[in-house]
């Protein structure tokens, strides 16, 4: 009979490999918080430019995009408005994405050592049930 993949691996190595896995990046995933301070009147960029230093903010990326919407609405083939559209999206979707912080809240050492055992473990688990086991080690 195969296991698990269609191997001679071990089923139960499968399903506890997959409990574990699930279990511990469950547990990793929980502890992790994701912050932003993303706002059309926040920085997304800098620019240096004669001496001077300015930001570029979540407002300014949209005023080239309205242009290009209206361009567009006016002529459909026109590639300037295409352009600002895109690079205006463009630009809002790095800024945001840039702009996105993740930190680990505070939990003791043996707090991470269980989820990182749990999540590692059980991936390595798993992976091993997908591979064939020979006969003359089993």
């Amino acid at each position: 009979m195969n296991g698990a993949g269609g191997n001679s691996g071990g089923i139960g190595h499968f399903f506890i490999g997959l409990i574990m896995m699930c279990g511990g990046f469950y547990l990793l995933l929980n502890a992790i918080t994701v912050t932003t301070n993303f706002g059309l009147s926040s920085r997304l960029y800098s620019v240096n430019a004669l001496g001077t230093s300015f930001g570029i903010t979540g407002g300014t990326v949209m005023l080239p995009f309205i242009f290009g919407i209206g361009l567009i609405f006016y002529n459909s083939r026109n590639i300037l408005g295409w352009l600002l559209s895109i690079g205006s999206i463009t630009a809002l979707i790095f800024g945001v994405i840039s702009s996105v912080r993740f930190s680990l809240r505070t939990m003791t050492s043996y707090d991470l050592i269980v989820i990182l055992v749990l999540a590692i473990g059980g991936l390595g688990l798993f992976l091993r049930s997908l591979k064939a086991i020979d006969a003359k080690y089993s």
